[in-house]
């Protein structure tokens, strides 16, 4: 099924040298940009991270430090992948918990300011989830009726989740062939920051989603223990919720 389009949608994949998303960098990325005409766009490069690539990391993807390296790094191409993304909703699998924080991370890096809250997100891996609990190889095979070759490369992982994402339109008559509905349908939580270490409650309060304050509001959290604020500041957490948590500080406290 051709998707219903108002905006682009880009539907991207990242290979990362790990899976931690406050320290871990990309080696590879692609991305495939689907215009509402239904015509595509593919922009796939192999990233130098700047460090070493875990023996268990190219284990998974294939990609070693020799691949990549004289490869660009993130920063070399930052800016060109902000123009080619710009404006479209946000496609990807497991894009929510994973792909898109380590991205906005990398952007942070680059010295290149990004804000996606404005986009709708669309996380294929979590409309399978609640339709069939599987991985992209069984829901590749499930919607597709093919064998995912290639798994773990990231342009061969794009074009499978894109592809999945049209069968399961295909499939499923109630969802809606719409990428506001997709995209709350799709999400587990609302959160603050990428990372999901603050999210909204049901009052739409930001609380924290970890830790001894967990479910506690930030502000309050904040306000009774200010050193909680330096303890995260100077922590291993992701550089956009350290930003997120900054910015509800000045909001509440002017400083």
């Amino acid at each position: 099924m051709q998707l219903n389009l108002k905006n682009s949608l880009v539907v991207f994949d990242l290979e990362t040298t790990g899976v931690d998303v406050a320290r871990d960098r990309i080696v590879e990325i692609s991305i495939i940009k689907i215009i509402p005409d239904g015509t595509e766009e593919v922009k796939t490069h192999r990233v130098n991270p700047t460090v070493p690539i875990p023996p268990e990391a190219s284990k998974i993807h294939g990609i070693s430090d020799e691949d990549v390296r004289d490869c660009p790094t993130f920063k070399d191409i930052a800016k060109s992948l902000v123009k080619f993304i710009e404006g479209c909703d946000i496609a990807g699998y497991n894009s929510t918990r994973f792909d898109v924080p380590v991205l906005v991370e990398e952007f942070l890096r680059a010295g290149v300011e990004v804000d996606f809250r404005s986009r709708r997100m669309i996380d294929v891996q979590n409309i399978f989830h609640r339709m069939e609990q599987r991985t992209l190889v069984a829901a590749y095979k499930f919607y597709c009726q093919k064998e995912l070759k290639h798994a773990h490369s990231a342009e061969a992982d794009t074009r499978a989740t894109y592809e999945v994402l049209q069968a399961q339109l295909d499939r499923y008559p109630d969802l809606q062939n719409d990428m506001d509905y997709l995209s709350e349908f799709s999400s587990k939580t609302k959160n603050a920051d990428y990372a999901g270490r603050i999210v909204f409650d049901e009052k739409g309060s930001e609380v924290f989603n970890f830790g001894k304050h967990k479910g506690c509001r930030v502000l309050d959290v904040l306000q009774r223990e200010p050193s909680y604020y330096s303890w995260m500041m100077n922590g291993d957490f992701a550089l956009d919720t350290k930003r997120v948590l900054t910015q509800l500080k000045l909001r509440e406290f002017g400083k």
